[in-house]
């Protein structure tokens, strides 16, 4: 092979290869090559022309979530863009023989943006913002690994111990990962163990792998779940309270934290039983911290009584919890109740979050107001003979879908809004006598958060890969075999808990 010590004076360099645009931008012109494919076609029987163009709008953005070919927020404005064109030269369902018109077609493309569970995701993603700040978010973590004991099988407990709290009081599933990701790395630094050793990998799959789990139990863990629950009260108008999605998630959430310890220390076994030292690298870290700041004792009890509201919604008060969500968020800004100017919170906030939410849910709705929900639902029971079928079949056969086209989505946030409003559509098209919709919507939704098996499953997935403290191989294997048992647990939790519940 020849070298630049060979090449001739005077002679050019030959620069590197620089990828086409077309190798670069693949999934955009797959995406628009889609778009344009399905709206050439012909309109089925039964289908309107605005829930037509609404399908080729779904199929452009499906694969541009799923190939990640434009940034979340640029895909909305995107989408946006294409819904104001296409439906605004599209008949009025009410009037066919004149257009809808640009100006109200926007209007749907941006109608997702008045929904309550935008606001929802909105305040979470703030109060996520002021953990981070303050540091509280550390400290809890800290303190409950601090009593964790030296062996590794009590470090392990230790950890699913703190994701199972952090999603009570973090609403962001990449905000708790983030927070966690460097004192787990504090916890093998002082172990003195390979940060490519098996239990340094265990450890942050673990992390992860509770985070993720934990998205189901708990209703404002993440911001999927809200992207269903906008659905709920939009086109079914009904509601979900806090603890009614507790007690429903909450066993299958408990069932498969126990799974995870027994798999990943049986798949992932650490080169060492007890190391001492950790706890006290802990506790020296905790040290570092001080004594709890003002900022951190005030918003401890805006999050302690948030949680309480969040607990006895419907039970003790009628307050919804995008309500309380919004006020304890305005109390962190007033002056001296306040922890954090908006100045300390803006660039913080991850805008691209909330613009896609907004978007993903006025997709969907204006699938489901053109009918193009209900058509392509109408296909996929006719498909899988889920007319007649009983309730735990269906339950099976969409909770199965959901999971193998989980693989292709990098956002559970992308894969609700996509899918939601079609599962919606199916459950009403059935003709199972005493169906659930609201019941089945939530369970399914369940599914929709099992990023377990890919690491570009999920943002924070991601974040622990970046440590590189694992392989993708030692990742897929053991989140293969945590899919495998959450569906099992779903089909049991269905045939028994839920259905008990009324739910399925």
């Amino acid at each position: 092979m020849a070298t630049t010590d060979t090449i001739p004076a005077g002679a050019k360099v030959p620069s590197p290869a620089q990828p086409t645009w077309l190798r670069s931008n693949w999934g955009l012109v797959l995406a628009t090559a889609a778009l344009i494919l399905v709206g050439m076609l012909p309109t089925p029987e039964g289908l309107s022309i605005a829930g037509h163009r609404m399908l080729a709008i779904l199929a452009f953005a499906v694969i541009v979530w799923m190939t990640e070919a434009l940034d979340y927020a640029v895909s909305a404005v995107v989408i946006a863009a294409l819904m104001a064109f296409m439906l605004g030269l599209a008949p009025d369902a009410a009037n066919p023989k004149v257009l809808l018109g640009t100006s109200r077609a926007l209007g749907m493309a941006f109608g997702g943006f008045a929904n309550t569970a935008l606001a929802l995701v909105a305040a979470a993603l703030f109060i996520a913002v002021a953990m981070t700040a303050t540091g509280l978010d550390k400290r809890i973590a800290l303190v409950i690994l601090s009593r964790a004991g030296t062996e590794t099988r009590h470090v392990v407990v230790g950890a699913m111990l703190v994701g199972f709290v952090m999603a009570f009081i973090v609403p962001s599933t990449t905000a708790r990962v983030a927070c966690l990701v460097p004192i787990m790395l504090g916890i093998i630094a002082a172990f003195g163990v390979d940060r490519k050793g098996a239990f340094a990998g265990m450890l942050m799959i673990t992390t992860v792998q509770t985070a993720s789990i934990w998205n189901v139990g708990i209703k404002t863990a993440a911001a999927q779940n809200m992207v269903a629950i906008g659905f709920i009260e939009r086109t079914l108008h009904a509601s979900i309270t806090w603890l009614e999605w507790f007690i429903a998630a909450a066993p299958f959430a408990i069932l498969m934290t126990i799974a995870l310890y027994f798999v990943m220390t049986r798949m992932m076994p650490p080169e060492v039983r007890q190391v001492p030292g950790g706890p006290e690298s802990i506790r020296k870290s905790l040290a570092e911290l001080g004594p709890m700041k003002i900022s951190e004792k005030k918003l401890l009890a805006i999050s302690l009584t948030l949680l309480a509201f969040w607990a006895t919604e419907g039970v003790l008060h009628g307050f919804d919890t995008s309500t309380t969500t919004i006020t304890a968020v305005a109390l962190m800004f007033l002056p001296g109740i306040g922890i954090m100017t908006w100045k300390e919170a803006q660039p913080r906030i991850p805008w691209g979050t909330i613009v896609l939410f907004g978007i993903g849910i006025s997709v969907g709705t204006a699938l489901l107001q053109t009918k193009g929900a209900s058509w392509l639902a109408d296909l996929v029971v006719a498909e899988f003979g889920l007319k007649n079928a009983t309730a735990l079949f269906i339950l099976g056969v969409m909770s199965l879908f959901l999971v193998v086209i989980h693989l292709g989505f990098a956002s559970a946030t992308a894969l609700a809004s996509a899918m939601i409003p079609i599962i919606i559509a199916v459950l009403q098209s059935v003709a199972t006598p005493g169906i659930n919709i609201v019941g089945m919507t939530m369970v399914l939704q369940f599914v929709v958060s099992f990023g377990f098996i890919l690491v570009v499953n999920a943002p924070q997935n991601m974040v622990a890969y970046g440590t590189e403290t694992f392989e993708a191989k030692d990742f897929v294997r053991t989140g293969f075999v945590m899919t495998v048992i959450a569906l099992a647990l779903v089909m049991l939790l269905g045939a028994t808990w839920w259905r008990w519940l009324g739910y399925v």
